[in-house]
């Protein structure tokens, strides 16, 4: 809502007026505070294995840090659904897949509904949305718009405009998108009144391009190879039969870039690979590419590498171009920290940096996301906190991507509508007691397949220990998790009569999640 002003007009005269003067003073009203502006940056499929405020094995992210030293790190963060769109439908809207209708990529968002946006929109806000959309309608809700097609590109990539015009823009889209938000804080937005941007970067996506001022980072870097890594997946059906392994599905030519000259070697999507490193590069980002991958693809031929050193070198490359991309993400994020400084308005904005689900990092042999399990369920959540909110420092208490709609709401000062099924983080952000008062479950529901990495459907309920899975469909099997003693999710348990007590207890609270959600699935 603009910031408003009452001025009281008198007609006084004479020594009416001297004497109404002192009074007046007295009674002046202060003026209305400021309502904040909120700057809700995501980036897609980043992990917070790469972001060193949860963990400092890989890389250094002095900017996304800063977010979290200056205000709150989530330590417990879970997604309602572990892949892009529906997981940024979830977002909008507060609520479920199965709720707002989104429930996989093949779908299309119904905008007609309520999102946060909008809500903040009629209620006094300017709203923008610049960077990766991902739900193939167009946005609604928003004053001003761009959105990259689909997944986007990396290089000159092209921009949807609010006329339905497409317009090539040269450039990296990491630095593109952070020049677009920027521009639109500086010289479109109305300043009378607080802005709600979303910033949603494509990085660091499949297939991690990174920018060429990056590409010889971690050029001498080996790293650690995660301890499941050789995951045989002994008694876990579902993960027996996915398909996003680095040793069998990764891509030589389109994931690694190995797209040589020569035509020697083959690997799935290969035509994609071979393409897309030519089709929207300038020739001197051409040349600086095949300064770098040329030598790469010499040594990779020349080693003629095999069995598990082709599994570890494969782990290696993708490591090494995934972390030049977030290198990327972060230098923007500093950007838009020291614009907004310099302008003044850090003071006055939340600033919320997440991403649209967590990734593999190597764990279970895997890239990618889409599966119950830790890596892809927990997904990084940053916020620096406007004026007027104290907490500092970690938050462990079990939050959810839902429930990031009616925080927004409820720190605007918007009423946060009843159906919405997330919940408000603001007694976690002023640092309130919560016992009894918060959840102690979280519900996931995944629903895209047969698709693409082949994860099979399920849905589950998580608590603070422990962790029940169904999958489902054209599978029926059971997973059961102790967090506590297996935290890398190794062992199913589920028909460990130790358990059995165990797994009443989750089914029970599986029943009852699944009602108060009202998911179909429900029995």
């Amino acid at each position: 809502m603009s910031k408003l002003t009452s001025t009281l007009l008198y007609s006084l005269t004479g020594a009416a007026a001297i004497a109404a003067l002192p009074s007046c003073k007295a009674n002046k009203q202060a003026e209305a505070p400021k309502k904040m502006n909120i700057l809700y940056i995501m980036s897609d499929d980043h992990s917070y294995q790469t972001i060193s405020a949860y963990d400092q094995r890989y890389i250094h992210t002095p900017n996304i840090d800063r977010i979290g030293n200056e205000g709150v790190r989530f330590t417990n963060s879970f997604v309602a659904n572990s892949i892009s769109g529906p997981s940024r439908a979830c977002m909008l809207t507060g609520k479920h897949s199965h709720a707002n209708g989104f429930i996989n990529n093949s779908t299309t968002f119904n905008g007609d509904q309520l999102t946060f946006p909008k809500l903040l929109q009629q209620n006094g806000y300017q709203t923008a949305m610049i960077g990766k959309w991902h739900l193939v309608s167009d946005p609604q809700g928003f004053d001003h718009w761009e959105i990259l097609p689909g997944q986007g590109d990396y290089y000159n990539p092209t921009f949807i405009q609010m006329n339905g015009e497409k317009v090539q823009v040269e450039g990296y889209a990491t630095n593109i998108i952070t020049d677009k938000a920027i521009d639109w804080i500086e010289n479109q937005r109305d300043e009378s009144k607080p802005f709600c941007m979303l910033l949603h970067h494509k990085a660091p996506h499949r297939t991690w391009m990174p920018d060429t001022c990056d590409l010889e980072l971690f050029s001498d870097s080996n790293f650690p190879v995660p301890e499941t890594f050789y995951d045989n997946y002994e008694g876990r059906l579902a993960a027996q039969q996915q398909g996003m392994s680095i040793a069998k599905d990764m891509s030589i030519v389109y994931d690694l870039k190995m797209a040589d000259r020569e035509n020697e070697l083959h690997s799935a999507y290969e035509g994609w690979g071979r393409e897309m490193y030519r089709q929207r590069m300038r020739p001197d980002v051409q040349a600086a590419w095949d300064r770098h991958y040329d030598p790469v693809i010499a040594d990779f031929k020349a080693r003629n590498l095999s069995g598990n050193e082709l599994a570890e070198w494969k782990f290696q490359q993708y490591m090494r171009d995934y972390l030049r991309v977030i290198t990327s993400v972060d230098r923007n994020i500093g950007r838009v920290l020291d614009y907004l400084e310099e302008k003044g308005m850090l003071e006055n904005t939340m600033i919320v940096y997440t991403s649209d689900q967590g990734f593999y990092m190597g764990e279970h042999g895997w890239f990618d996301k889409r599966f119950m399990y830790e890596e892809s369920l927990s997904t990084p959540l940053l916020m620096r906190l406007p004026d007027g909110y104290k907490r500092r420092g970690e938050i462990t208490d079990m939050v959810q991507n839902i429930d990031y709609a009616p925080t927004f709401l409820e720190m605007a000062g918007v009423k946060v509508p009843s159906d919405i099924q997330g919940k408000s983080l603001v007694p976690l952000l002023k640092g309130e007691k919560t016992i009894g008062k918060w959840r102690d479950a979280i519900y996931y529901h995944f629903h895209e397949y047969p698709a693409e990495h082949a994860v099979k459907r399920h849905y589950g309920v998580r608590t603070e220990r422990y962790k029940l899975i169904h999958f489902y469909n054209d599978i029926d099997t059971w997973e059961l998790y102790d967090l506590q003693e297996d935290p890398t999710e190794m062992k199913n348990v589920y028909d460990d009569p130790a358990y059995a007590k165990v797994r009443k207890q989750m089914h029970k609270k599986l029943e009852q999640m699944q009602k108060m959600y009202k998911d179909p699935i429900a029995k």
